[in-house]
């Protein structure tokens, strides 16, 4: 009898002493297959350095970092679907969505679960919702559609600016948002229209474009219909400027679109390869033949963002990590990160861009 008593001793001590150091398990999603897995793998590359670095110094609490990756191909429901699994692997942390299309309804599951998530989609009605497990660690549509709308208006005086979107819901918002920014400035757009994203065919589109006489297009979309428009543009003979958004900034644009995409300005966040407090990161992408563009420093940031609100709270449970979050200021590779009470980040805006030679750049006042 008294073995059995002490097996079974053992027994709860080994079960006690696995759970005590378990692997705290956080997550991405987003699209990782699909017209646009090139974003995907970006997230992945960013979430998994960081994890690495992390866990190389000692984890979270003691505890290594596990990364489990999610895929919504873009797809709303296939997120709501990739949502519920995640919580049923009990996650700890989500960093996702990332179209805007599928991170407004997971984000619905992971707050009914209790688990927090940093989001770098754009649309205003991630935050507009009244959620409390959602922070937004890019700024806003509102935000940037102010910024580009402007600067059309203030810097293509005298020519046909035409607003376009494909349908989404990131797309159709940034675009409704450039719009009212333009006409705020008194431009109104010689065209208005949609097109629906993953078509192969836009010569329609660009056949409106130049009987309307446009030499600028206005998007609210992702890069890869982008790059079909500057090459069927081009093959009707219309030199075609395009303003986007804070997804041009994937290099496949240059590869899909070739020197087109030098007529290619967009918003973005300040570049975070220029923090200085970043340079060691940004030379160990490098050194690892990644560079560090678009998504891939927001991914890394999450991270570290999760492992300072989990240090500052003492604690992974949410009640502990929401109220950090709210409340505290996270220094990371994108700078310092602190949330206003919807989980909008504090940080500076939106810059204006511009591709140039394969590399993409601030615009040169």
């Amino acid at each position: 009898m008294k073995k059995h008593i002490l097996a079974a001793s053992f027994g709860l001590l080994s079960l006690a002493a696995t759970s005590v150091y378990a692997d705290i398990v956080v997550a991405i999603a987003g699209p990782m297959t699909g017209q646009y897995a090139s974003a995907g793998d970006q997230i992945r590359k960013g979430a998994e350095m960081a994890i690495a670095d992390i866990n190389a110094k000692g984890g979270v609490l003691g505890q290594k970092l596990k990364l489990e990756v999610g895929d919504d191909a873009c797809d709303p429901k296939q997120a709501v679907s990739v949502a519920n699994t995640m919580v049923n692997k009990k996650i700890t942390f989500m960093h996702g969505h990332w179209c805007s299309s599928s991170t407004i309804p997971a984000s619905d599951v992971y707050n009914e679960a209790q688990i927090p998530m940093a989001t770098v989609s754009t649309n205003p009605q991630v935050t507009e919702r009244g959620l409390k497990n959602i922070f937004r660690i890019m700024g806003r549509d509102d935000q940037q559609g102010l910024v580009a709308g402007t600067f059309l208006a203030e810097n293509f005086k005298g020519q046909k600016i035409a607003v376009v979107d494909d349908k989404s819901a990131y797309g159709k918002g940034l675009a409704d948002e450039i719009a009212k920014a333009m006409e705020a400035k008194g431009v109104k757009p010689a065209l208005r229209e949609s097109i629906t994203a993953g078509e192969k065919d836009y010569s329609g589109l660009v056949s409106k474009l130049k009987a309307a006489g446009v030499s600028v297009m206005a998007f609210g979309g992702y890069h890869t219909e982008v790059a079909l428009i500057l090459r069927q543009a081009q093959q009707a003979g219309l030199k075609l400027t395009v303003m986007g958004g804070d997804t041009m900034t994937n290099s496949e644009l240059v590869t899909a679109a070739g020197p087109a995409a030098d007529n290619v300005l967009f918003t973005f966040a300040p570049d975070p390869r220029k923090n200085a407090a970043a340079a060691g990161v940004v030379k160990k992408f490098r050194d690892a033949k990644v560079e560090p563009e678009g998504y891939v420093m927001y991914a890394y940031a999450a991270m570290q963002l999760f492992a300072e609100a989990a240090t500052k709270a003492k604690s992974t449970k949410y009640a502990d990590m929401e109220k950090a979050l709210r409340e505290g200021s996270f220094d990371t590779v994108i700078g310092k990160l602190s949330f206003d009470g919807k989980g909008d980040n504090k940080l500076p805006g939106f810059m204006v861009y511009q591709w140039k030679g394969g590399q993409y750049d601030y615009v040169k006042k």
